[in-house]
């Protein structure tokens, strides 16, 4: 490591993150459901947050007192659902996405968990509903988890929208590993991704705004606190 310290790393196999999860605060039915739900859609369920995600997210929601949410990248609405979880009293989930297809599906398991009133669904473009917010909004965390390639975009649009103390979430920042050599990758949009990703994650580690610890949990998270 560069700071001439070893390096502490225990690989987690399946074993382990069955133990990981039955470690952490178990989800409830509505969630379950949901899980349970999107992964009978089969592949494109990989596009949903990993279970051991979801604690993670609420609980950042409420470490912040989250009053206003940015999700970006709905699909089935589990990160939406998560952060309605932690909110503070009288707060919003703006959840966005392109495509509204599995809306009714997301909306079914918010009204099972008590929390349809508290998320907004808002289709089209992540950078559209980012530059709608007004200049002066207090956000409190946004989360990044829509299409790789414009994650300069959303990163660039997101910060300024931040209070102080305000998160900055940035979802699959390892990209299965190929942010190190990208052109290791033998799919050539996966490459591509990777690419952006390297970048943007050198960009937000180098922001003097942001205070930021990348954590290498499902396919890697983004933390980055507004100075």
């Amino acid at each position: 490591m560069g700071d001439g310290t070893a390096a502490k790393h225990v690989p987690v196999n399946q074993v382990l993150r069955e133990y990981l999860l039955a470690s952490t605060s178990a989800p409830d039915e509505a969630v379950r459901d949901l899980v349970a739900a999107t992964a009978r859609l089969g592949e494109v369920a990989g596009m949903m947050v990993p279970t051991e995600q979801v604690a993670l997210l609420t609980l950042l929601a409420r470490l912040v007192h989250a009053r206003t949410v940015i999700d970006l990248g709905t699909f089935t609405g589990l990160s939406a659902l998560a952060f309605a979880r932690g909110l503070a009293p009288g707060g919003t989930v703006i959840t966005c996405d392109n495509s509204d297809r599995w809306h009714d599906l997301a909306r079914t398991h918010w009204q099972q968990a008590g929390m349809a009133d508290r998320i907004e669904f808002r289709l089209g473009p992540a950078a559209r509903s980012l530059r709608a917010m007004p200049r002066q909004a207090a956000v409190d965390v946004v989360f990044v988890d829509a299409d790789k390639l414009n994650y300069p975009t959303y990163y660039e649009l997101a910060v300024p929208l931040l209070r102080p103390g305000g998160l900055l979430l940035l979802d699959n920042v390892l990209l299965d590993g190929f942010v190190t050599a990208p052109d290791l990758a033998t799919d050539p949009m996966q490459r591509r991704c990777a690419g952006v990703l390297r970048a943007v994650n050198a960009a937000v580690a180098a922001d003097d705004r942001l205070e930021t610890v990348m954590l290498p949990i499902a396919d890697g998270l983004t933390v980055a606190r507004r100075r």
